[in-house]
């Protein structure tokens, strides 16, 4: 592999990386209340605490933040690489750099530089990756997602479970749809796994929650909590 094509990938694991360290919920709060999210509700500086304590417009735009971290990030992503002449890695698409501006993205929601590295649980910036490197998928596990939140009205379950079809999703998607090498759609699908995975574990305190019935249900807006 090629020494210019590595610096490459560095160069735009550590730029997505501090993308994903700008905390969405932590800037919006702190801006439109004057608050620490991470002090009130469960703790967690994501959509759903935001929601819950601060209501539906401080909810909006943490949501548009998240999603366009990773949007943001791949685009970025791609042009870096472009700009270097080095290529985007296999058959030179959006996909391989995508996933490693991705992975890159959620480790930096997760454990945020600027704020000690205590984030939220990126669920929202692993899914907005799709959006650039595999949109039917995004869709797809957006409706996944919809769906179960509807039946159940938990939102982690509804993350766990999409979180959960996003590498089957996308070896049918490649290999079938797509019609790509069995390798590739392999590859692709394992690129997803890490980034499936750390968003799972985050969700670690959510499933024991729901192992024991006391995990919080969904609703619209919400009192604030401290």
């Amino acid at each position: 592999m090629r020494i210019d094509f590595i610096l490459a990938v560095l160069i735009c694991a550590v730029l997505s990386y501090l993308i994903g360290s700008c905390n969405s919920a932590i800037i919006t709060v702190k801006i439109m209340k004057g608050e620490d999210i991470r002090e009130f509700g469960s703790g967690n500086a994501g959509l759903t605490n935001t929601l819950r304590c601060f209501g539906k417009l401080p909810a909006l735009f943490t949501l548009l933040g998240d999603l366009l971290k990773g949007i943001v990030a791949v685009i970025l992503c791609r042009i870096i690489c472009t700009l270097m002449e080095v290529g985007l890695g296999p058959e030179n698409d959006v996909h391989f750099i995508g996933y490693v501006a991705g992975l890159a993205a959620v480790l930096g929601h997760i454990f945020p530089i600027y704020y000690k590295f205590k984030g939220g649980k990126g669920v929202l910036v692993g899914v907005s990756v799709f959006v650039v490197i595999d949109p039917l998928l995004f869709a797809i596990l957006i409706l996944i997602f919809a769906v179960i939140l509807s039946i159940s009205k938990y939102v982690s379950l509804s993350s766990i479970i999409a979180t959960t079809c996003c590498p089957v999703g996308t070896f049918l998607l490649h290999y079938f749809l797509n019609e790509q090498s069995v390798q590739l759609s392999l590859l692709y699908t394992l690129m997803t796994i890490p980034i499936c995975f750390i968003v799972i574990f985050m969700h670690k305190s959510n499933i024991q929650r729901l192992k024991n019935g006391t995990e919080n249900r969904f609703s619209f807006g919400g009192k604030k909590e401290k």
